[in-house]
């Protein structure tokens, strides 16, 4: 494989070929012990996002009253069943996301959305922080039109408010979910189970 640069997502060709058989986990959410992947109880709803280092984006969203359970992945590239390392490798297109199961009476999309923008800073194209790469990209993974509306109409707002504020345009990626990878069971509920672990979410004044 050529070099790539780890800013760059990479191109369908360019991307590792992955593998056939998905990364086994548990299945069981460490934190409150409801499941992480179907079959889930009957009315909830699917979000998935981007915002850095996805430790401390999934801690963001388990904390939440009406959010059933999350789990960590990778999406928004190309390579199947990708592990943690290819990801990093900056050669198989993913952004590290949380992927959370609400109950919409309890919490609303709109709501996800707000804490979402509050949490990181979505100005800073390829990276978060300190952490550099696409895997660290701010993306908005949506799973039906209305999520893609609300999602367009929130960033719109965002923008506004960094512009008010005199901060840098928002570069955060919205586009329909393709598909959803579950990270391996130790990145799972990573800080509940290292309390003191990194986490490099930090989110702008304006926005929270």
């Amino acid at each position: 494989m050529l070099f790539l640069d780890k800013t760059k997502v990479p191109t369908a060709d360019q991307a590792l070929p992955g593998r056939d058989t998905p990364i086994r986990i548990s299945g069981e959410h460490f934190v409150n012990g409801n499941p992480m992947m179907p079959p889930l109880p009957a009315g909830l709803e699917e979000a998935v996002f981007g915002l850095g280092c996805f430790w401390g984006a999934e801690r963001v969203f388990w904390k939440l009253p009406g959010v059933f359970s999350t789990a960590v992945g990778y999406a928004g590239g190309f390579t199947p069943n990708p592990t943690y390392e290819e990801v990093c490798s900056g050669a198989t297109g993913h952004t590290e996301v949380v992927r959370v199961y609400f109950d919409p009476d309890k919490v609303s999309y709109a709501a996800l959305l707000r804490e979402f923008w509050a949490s990181h800073n979505p100005t800073q194209g390829m990276q978060q922080g300190n952490d550099r790469g696409t895997q660290y990209r701010s993306a908005i993974y949506t799973v039906s039109g209305d999520q893609a509306r609300e999602a367009q109409q929130s960033r719109d707002d965002a923008q506004l408010r960094l512009e008010e504020a005199g901060l840098d345009t928002i570069t955060t990626e919205i586009c329909p979910l393709a598909e959803f990878y579950y990270a391996e069971e130790y990145h799972q509920q990573y800080l509940a189970k290292n309390p003191q672990g990194y986490c490099g979410i930090r989110g702008l004044p304006c926005l929270i």
